[in-house]
């Protein structure tokens, strides 16, 4: 098993940065390819940015591409996503996800997930 933990997640106005941390536990982490994923208002949930358990192979969707990067450490089993020039499309719930394989990861079947932090981007 494998436990999630989000945190970072606040109140922003457009156009400023905000990092957010994904905390996991119960396994190593290197084991793992990592992703977000989010949710905004009345909305399904997304695909943000995807992370193979190297670091070497990186996926974005196309609205967070330029704006957004992912990024592991290994050693302290955190993964980050930093975000930039946010705008209030990005307002959502994000999730941290996990799964043995990228591609299960980006379509949306990942095996583990967080509970999921705020993120509210003002106008």
């Amino acid at each position: 098993q494998v436990q999630l933990v989000e945190s970072g997640g606040e109140l922003v106005q457009a156009g400023a940065s905000l990092r957010l941390s994904c905390a996991a536990s119960g396994r190593p982490l290197y084991r793992f390819a990592m992703g977000w994923f989010r949710q905004g208002p009345g909305k399904g949930r997304e695909f943000v940015a995807g992370l193979s358990w190297s670091g070497t192979s990186t996926h974005y969707s196309d609205s967070v591409k330029g704006r957004f990067t992912i990024s592991r450490d290994n050693t302290k089993n955190t993964m980050y996503l930093e975000m930039n020039n946010m705008k209030p499309e990005d307002t959502a719930v994000y999730y941290c996800a996990a799964d043995g394989r990228l591609q299960t990861l980006i379509s949306g079947e990942s095996e583990y997930w967080g509970q999921g932090t705020q993120v509210t981007v003002s106008s």
